[in-house]
């Protein structure tokens, strides 16, 4: 899968388990904003990565000192009695800023109600394109939209709807055909599995989510 391209764009760095950086070095390209939200910076010193901007309530920070090397207009302090969670604060601030779509990396292990808020988010207006988790990248294929994978053969491809569902769905390059199938809420196509080493998932109308394993680019 290639990684998007251009400006308009961020990266957001969030708490919890995360894949090497060598899967996901390629998203860090030129232009593109790249933000902590709270913890994210933990994982961005990590890589030896400094963030363009810092949104959290900062509770799960290892060190809330670390703030003090960076300039005060690059950190969105919250309340931590807010109405948001701080990734969806992010995507927020991103959107005022003049961002248009964003990549998640991180998120994986701790709480499942954590897990589950992030995943609620791709059902928002303003929602990320792409999620990493530490062995698996879930993407968002828009309505009406064909997007290409580039995995091993034999691979386990996941596919779920968002809600309302999606109709007159398309596919190439996995074992069991989603061409022509419409899912309501609640259904899916769990563990497909690849057959060459590139899939196509082709939403008909109506937004899906596919999962498949990350593997170096």
């Amino acid at each position: 899968m290639q990684p998007m391209e251009g400006h308009g764009q961020a990266i957001l760095a969030i708490g919890g388990d995360a894949p090497p950086f060598s899967l996901v070095s390629h998203e860090f390209i030129p232009g593109r904003l790249v933000v902590a939200v709270d913890s994210g910076l933990d994982l961005l010193r990590s890589w030896n990565l400094s963030p363009d901007l810092i949104v959290g309530d900062m509770d799960s920070l290892s060190d809330a000192s670390i703030l003090d090397g960076f300039p005060r207009n690059a950190i969105v302090q919250l309340d931590r009695a807010k109405d948001e969670s701080d990734t969806e604060a992010a995507l927020r601030v991103c959107a005022e800023r003049g961002i248009v779509s964003t990549v998640m990396i991180g998120g994986g292990g701790g709480r499942l109600d954590h897990l589950l808020a992030l995943r609620s988010l791709f059902e928002r207006q303003r929602r990320p394109q792409l999620w990493y988790l530490p062995h698996e990248v879930v993407t968002l294929v828009e309505s009406g939209q064909d997007r290409f994978f580039s995995v091993a053969p034999g691979s386990l491809v996941s596919v779920f709807p968002l809600a309302p569902g999606s109709r007159l769905m398309r596919s190439r390059g996995l074992r069991w055909p989603l061409e022509g199938l419409s899912w309501g809420p609640g259904d899916y196509g769990l563990s497909n599995e690849s057959t060459d080493s590139e899939v196509m998932v082709g939403a008909g109308k109506g937004d899906l989510l596919v999962l498949h394993p990350l593997v170096e680019q």
